[in-house]
């Protein structure tokens, strides 16, 4: 499954891909600063996924996802946030799944493993779903 990181700090970047390259069946594809920064790399590699960092500059995020459904009309978008009101506006956006940056890895993995594609290589979309813990709904 090939992932576009979009975040604009480095380090959470950097931590995600050290986290999915010890994974087996991922690949990175990119990775993204800002808004510009992620629909040029979607245009070039036009990746499974994408883990989108809800703040991310340079588009409000409203206008983000559909502009990224428009490059790569089969990607699937989880968004990212530390904020927990991001949640229900990133859902509401079109984005497939929510994680909280501040949960535990193994929550991000089992959405990632949740949005994988078909094996024809088109994802396979999904009702837009929250990956928080039970008590945190």
């Amino acid at each position: 499954m090939r992932i576009l990181l979009a975040d604009n700090q480095q380090r959470v970047r950097f931590a995600l891909r050290v986290l999915l390259e010890r994974q087996s069946g991922f690949e990175i594809s990119g990775e993204a600063a800002d808004a510009v920064e992620l629909l040029v790399e979607a245009m070039n590699a036009c990746p499974d996924l994408v883990l989108l960092a809800w703040d991310l500059p340079g588009l409000s995020e409203l206008d983000l996802v559909p502009a990224l459904r428009r490059v790569c009309p089969d990607v699937g978008i989880i968004a990212l946030s530390g904020r927990s009101e991001a949640r229900r506006a990133a859902l509401k956006a079109g984005a497939d799944a929510f994680v909280s940056k501040g949960d535990p890895p193994e929550r991000l993995l089992a959405a990632i493993e949740d949005h994988r594609p078909k094996p024809h290589g088109t994802f396979m979309r999904k009702k837009a779903q929250s990956y928080e813990a039970a008590s945190d709904v």
